[in-house]
């Protein structure tokens, strides 16, 4: 029986952050004691915010979408402030992932404002961990982490190519980022030796 639930509340316009959600939830689940729930934030239901609230952690994905995170997303995280008013997930980890046509795309403020909105929340950030690839001549665009973002996982789709061509780069780093956080979970669960 899984002891850690991860909540990935994405949401996709094209579909291209549907497979990074999906390889995320992979990195989860490939941490023994780790279970992974989507949740798809554009149609929100009690049976939905019941997956959040019950979760411990979440990782918030969404589209970079003129320099910010999608309308949809904004819509979610302005609803979120039933639990803010509650401190419903104070202490829980969280964090997040985005996507663009851009190598950049403004993707920093993306993830930027999905830390800001865990912070509101008293939530605890976790990091992507991962050193920047492709960033030398020896080095490639087939490196984990090729577009080096610290702060969350950010990838990059080309805008006239269908949800299949996500690079497989982003998509590893992906599933680095769901594994990070189950393993950041079952830590911070382990009570401390003293």
């Amino acid at each position: 029986m899984p002891s850690v639930q991860v909540a990935i509340a994405y949401y996709s316009g094209y579909g291209h952050t549907l497979e990074i959600a999906k390889a995320v939830h992979d990195g989860i689940e490939s941490v023994p004691e780790a279970r992974a729930d989507m949740v798809d934030v554009a149609d929100m239901t009690d049976a939905k915010w019941a997956i959040l609230d019950a979760s411990d952690a979440i990782i918030f994905g969404t589209p970079t979408y003129m320099g910010s995170a999608s309308g949809a997303f904004h819509a979610f995280a302005e609803a979120t402030s039933k639990r803010w008013m509650t401190q419903q997930w104070l202490d829980k980890l969280a964090s997040g992932f985005t996507n663009s046509g851009s190598m950049s795309g403004d993707k920093l403020h993306t993830l930027q404002y999905l830390a800001l909105l865990a912070a509101q929340h008293g939530m605890h950030w976790v990091s992507l961990g991962l050193l920047p690839g492709w960033n030398t001549t020896t080095s490639s665009e087939h490196d984990d982490n090729r577009l080096g973002f610290y702060l969350g996982a950010g990838a990059q789709t080309w805008n006239d190519q269908g949800p299949d061509a996500v690079h497989a780069a982003d998509m590893t780093t992906a599933r680095h980022l769901g594994a990070r956080v189950a393993t950041q979970v079952l830590r911070y669960q382990r009570p401390v030796a003293s």
